[in-house]
């Protein structure tokens, strides 16, 4: 019987340098997207998901995540006894959403080593690693989507986005070819750390969002690190992919980089222009703006 994808692994170890002076004690993923904080809108992705567990990686000073997703019996205390019971559900909501475990990384030895961390917790099944950072709005969550492909492939999956022009040289790239029955899926053979645009193998950059079998524990576990002495993720993924397929998911969506502070701003009008309560009113103050 094949295992179920039940687990998510979120790195968030990260100082989050590119928003201070904000995240000089705020963790970046704590950061508001409108009224939600960054890592709420990946952690509510993987439970539309089908996600039973979630492990958020964590680093010193990154506090506020377990605060947030903990029970405040002051807070609710003091809604409920002023009768706020819409935003009383608002807050027991946060803390019940997920079954969440963390683990400490104590020491930024890289996206790889971050994974590694979570080893204990996810045993010997396939999961999900989600980056915070990259938001994705989807009508089917992405994280769905790619589990499905997962379960049909029997493979690992990572999610993709087409990236034309210079910009790709931002981003990993993954080498090989479409596959002739689904356009979405990419045979993947390779992969290149941000490519000049004469080098990239294709244009099928890398997002925050892969599904792994458990082999890359160990993968992870003897890789050399590279510079600054960090492990990478994707240099275990090229090991994994002497063994085992692994394939490219050029996903329904539409990716915001909230770790950047112009996709940030991006993210927060587009996000805010779709809530019901104020979207209209907000579209017409930026109507009236001098642009």
């Amino acid at each position: 019987m094949k295992k179920k994808v039940r687990t998510a692994v979120f790195p968030a170890a990260g100082l989050g340098t590119r928003f201070l002076p904000a995240t000089k004690v705020i963790p970046k993923e704590m950061l508001a997207l409108v009224d939600k904080p960054i890592i709420q809108y990946g952690v509510e992705e993987a439970i539309e998901s089908g996600i039973e567990h979630v492990i958020i990686i964590t680093g010193r000073g990154k506090g506020a995540m377990e605060d947030h997703f903990d029970h405040s019996f002051e807070l609710d205390a003091t809604l409920e006894r002023r009768g706020k019971t819409e935003l009383l559900e608002v807050s027991r909501h946060v803390a019940t959403m997920a079954r969440i475990s963390y683990v400490r990384q104590k020491e930024p030895l890289g996206l790889g080593h971050a994974v590694l961390c979570a080893k204990e917790l996810v045993g010997d099944e396939p999961f999900a690693v989600i980056l915070p950072d990259d938001v994705i709005d989807a009508e089917v969550p992405c994280l769905k989507q790619m589990i499905d492909v997962f379960n049909e492939r029997e493979g690992s999956v990572i999610a993709t986005q087409t990236v034309e022009g210079p910009a790709i040289s931002a981003y990993g790239v993954l080498a090989g070819s479409p596959d002739p029955k689904n356009p979405r899926i990419f045979n993947c053979t390779g992969m290149v750390e941000k490519p000049k645009l004469e080098d990239a193998p294709s244009k099928q950059a890398i997002i925050g969002r892969y599904v792994l079998t458990p082999r890359i524990f160990e993968l992870l576990e003897t890789t050399t690190p590279g510079a600054g002495g960090e492990i990478q993720l994707t240099d275990g993924i090229k090991a994994l992919l002497k063994e085992e397929k692994v394939y490219g998911y050029t996903f329904e969506g539409k990716r915001f980089d909230a770790g950047d502070k112009f996709g940030m701003l991006q993210a927060t009008v587009e996000f805010a222009l779709k809530r019901p309560e104020f979207g209209e009113k907000f579209r017409e103050y930026l109507k009236s703006l001098p642009l």
